[in-house]
């Protein structure tokens, strides 16, 4: 008897709770920015007084993909990436963090939000050439993105001159839809 009421409420469970029941296909992901337009649109750094080196910097950067193989997330091409986030080095090392819109072909956004750290060395014209290690974390989207969750690692090179300046990534990770 008990085993039969056990069986019937997995069956009600199961109907009413399909989410918590059933796996969360997940699906692997690489994005590479090679072959991708980058540039910074705006950054700010200020200088704090506590100790030599010490600046923090606010950016917001730009990578614009080739329509022709430009990696895809769920079937749709990743057109461009904007990178928003903040730096807080001392002697250019420091961690990083902020937050990433993709935008589709298909006009669809894709939300992450990032945290790692940088190391910069200053170049000759005054801007910082580093790179970025990091995680960042799918958080949502638009249409039917709005329930997109999952992880990226990435590897990030960059240099912040206005003029040259470049922010090339390569990410890897995976990605999955709440129900």
């Amino acid at each position: 008897m008990n085993k039969a009421m056990f069986v019937v409420a997995a069956g009600i469970l199961s109907f009413l709770c399909p989410g918590i029941l059933s796996a969360q296909q997940k699906h692997s992901i690489t994005i590479s920015s090679e072959g991708a337009k980058s540039r910074y649109v705006q950054q700010l750094a200020l200088d704090v007084d506590d100790v030599p080196g010490h600046q923090v910097r606010v950016q917001e950067s730009q990578r614009i993909f080739p329509a022709e193989n430009s990696p895809t997330i769920d079937g749709e091409h990743i057109a461009e990436w904007w990178g928003r986030g903040y730096s807080n080095y001392v002697a250019g090392i420091g961690p990083a963090w902020g937050y990433v819109t993709i935008i589709t072909d298909k006009a669809n956004k894709i939300f992450l939000e990032f945290n790692g750290t940088s190391e910069t060395r200053v170049t000759e014209t005054g801007s910082k050439r580093g790179t970025y290690n990091g995680t960042s974390r799918f958080v949502g989207g638009t249409g039917r993105f709005a329930k997109i969750r999952g992880y990226l690692i990435e590897v990030t090179k960059f240099d912040t001159d206005p003029q040259a300046g470049y922010n090339t990534g390569d990410s890897r990770g995976e990605y999955w839809f709440e129900k």
